[in-house]
């Protein structure tokens, strides 16, 4: 690494949702900015959450100096556990953000041996060459922050997840005026937000959903049951006021609802009218016309609270005829079946289920749009340009949208894939050598359960041809088979062809065993080797299948 080099390094989010974290490094020192996870596509089976592969951190852990957070969406956060279970590094974010994290280290017991530092907006700080500030930005999330990043050959605006919110519901605008400022004094690098890149126009802000909401408590009857990211502390917030104001009880329901509203409340982001909470066990007795119940599981999660509800398996709420539920969120993509498979079940019981677009909206993105990127491009006016957070179509995208800056400073835009790396020297900037990354799979959210790829494709096989099991008991004086073989099998054929494939896969491995020598029974490696071959042969001929096959010899 050349000394007076600068180095954009992406360990995941572009290219992709999910999984943002980026590297920044000059000579020997290296900052991280964000640490999250994705979850997992229906092909990886029996994974509950996907990581970036940080191997380049751990190649290099002498040199990284700190994580710094943006903000405390999973997407940001959900993987510094895994982060931190192989690098001991000092964690900066704001007291929220930290908050969340500090959960997870919990669970993780990692707590302890971690060194977190809050900061606030407006707060600079120093870390080896770099000096960061911190800028307040709005976004679906309380105590979202843009960095400013301050390096030897120049300043790096890193937006983080963003929309530029004109009437916020916590009344903390945008800090707009501190990136101009930044723009007029030059900045080297502008490493931009691109996930509503192909939206037009702006987003609309958090306070249109109120009219959407006030009619709702207006008209319904009976109980509102609101489903919303739990991390929405905005909108929680205007519930919680509404429900004041149309004198409804309020009770949280859902083990990350209560830990985020519990965390916003004691640092001071969320106010709770006095009287205004119900118990959850109270819900069922109070009047039902007075009751707004806020429950997380949006996106059907199997095991979540609204998902339990749905199927009257809660053990605090069940839904009846003429009640309310209101999704307010948005469909993440690959979780529509899930989702409209609640929502059925919802409806059977009588409820009245709101959700998708309308106008005025029960959902808004937290993400800013073509004309909101537009005017940060114009604000800060880079000499270089990277847009992140994205699938490869909106980096491409948010490139075209920044062509206009050509005339006024911008010298090149670089579209950068997760790996690919940007250098930048006195003599310009260009993309560099790619360093390695992938996806880590964690099952049951342990450090120690990684999942390697052999295990998922082993998984994706049993899902498709199931699993044939030759128990083979051969006697270990003689070295020969005492009797013909069992066979057992799971998911491959239906039962009525099962018995005639199989008496005639059990002739195939005694075949198998009768044509070997001795020595080639005496070694099981061999023998289970070779009926595997022989057997896999047999079955894809007769079936056109492809079990996996486990060959078992028992010695007698």
């Amino acid at each position: 690494m050349a000394e007076h080099t600068l180095q954009i390094i992406p360990l995941g989010g572009l290219g992709e949702f999910g999984m943002n974290s980026m590297a920044i490094r000059y000579g020997d020192d290296i900052i991280v900015v964000d640490a999250g996870m994705m979850f997992p596509d229906a092909e990886l089976l029996g994974v509950d959450i996907v990581t970036p592969d940080f191997t380049y951190l751990e190649e290099n852990a002498q040199h990284v100096r700190g994580l710094i957070l943006t903000h405390g969406h999973e997407d940001h956060i959900g993987a510094v556990p895994f982060l931190l279970g192989t690098l001991n590094i000092p964690i900066y974010g704001t007291a929220f953000t930290l908050a969340l994290v500090e959960r997870r280290l919990e669970e993780h017991e990692l707590l302890d041996q971690t060194r977190l530092h809050p900061v606030k907006p407006g707060q600079k700080i120093t870390i080896g060459p770099f000096t960061v500030e911190f800028i307040h930005v709005t976004h679906s999330i309380v105590s979202a922050v843009a960095l400013a990043i301050t390096t030897p050959l120049g300043v790096i605006i890193h937006t983080g997840d963003f929309k530029v919110d004109p009437t916020p519901t916590d009344n903390e605008l945008f800090d707009l005026h501190t990136l101009a400022e930044y723009g007029k004094r030059g900045v080297l690098l502008l490493l931009s937000d691109s996930t509503n890149v192909d939206r037009p126009g702006y987003t609309e802000s958090e306070q249109a959903v109120r009219p959407r909401f006030e009619d709702i408590l207006n008209r319904a009857e009976r109980r509102v049951v609101v489903s919303c990211f739990s991390s929405s502390i905005h909108r929680i917030q205007l519930l919680l006021d509404l429900a004041s104001e149309y004198g409804r009880k309020v009770a949280f329901i859902g083990r990350s609802m209560l830990s985020a509203t519990e965390i916003a409340h004691n640092l001071g982001f969320l106010h709770i009218p006095d009287g205004i909470l119900l118990r959850p066990q109270d819900i069922m007795q109070a009047q039902p016309g007075k009751v707004l119940v806020i429950i997380s599981g949006t996106q059907g999660e199997p095991m979540s609270a609204l998902s339990r509800v749905a199927v009257d398996n809660h053990k605090n709420l069940s839904i009846e005829p003429g009640d309310t539920v209101v999704l307010s969120s948005r469909i993440i993509p690959g979780n529509e079946k899930a989702i409209y498979r609640m929502i059925n079940h919802v409806a059977r019981r009588g409820a009245d289920v709101i959700y998708g677009s309308m106008n005025p909206p029960i959902h808004v993105s937290g993400h800013g749009s073509s004309e909101e990127l537009r005017l940060i491009l114009n604000l800060v006016r880079p000499r270089y340009f990277v847009p992140i957070h994205g699938e490869y179509r909106q980096l491409a995208k948010h490139v075209s949208l920044a062509q206009h800056l050509r005339h006024s400073g911008l010298e090149e835009s670089f579209i950068l894939e997760t790996g690919q790396t940007l250098e930048i020297d006195q003599y310009g900037a260009r993309k560099g050598a790619k360093v390695p990354v992938g996806r880590v799979c964690i099952d049951s959210g342990s450090i120690d359960e990684v999942v390697e790829d052999m295990v998922i494709r082993d998984r994706r096989h049993l899902s498709e041809d199931g699993f044939v099991l030759p128990i083979i008991a051969i006697n270990k004086n003689t070295g020969k088979a005492e009797g013909l073989p069992e066979i057992v099998s799971r998911g491959f054929i239906s039962s009525e062809s099962t018995s005639e494939i199989l008496n005639l896969a059990r002739q195939v491995v005694m075949r198998t065993l009768e044509s070997s020598t001795a020595e080639e029974r005496s070694d099981w490696g061999v023998i289970q080797e070779k009926i595997r071959t022989d057997l896999k042969r047999f079955l894809s001929k007769e079936t056109q299948r492809r079990p996996l096959i486990m060959p078992v010899i028992l010695e007698v």
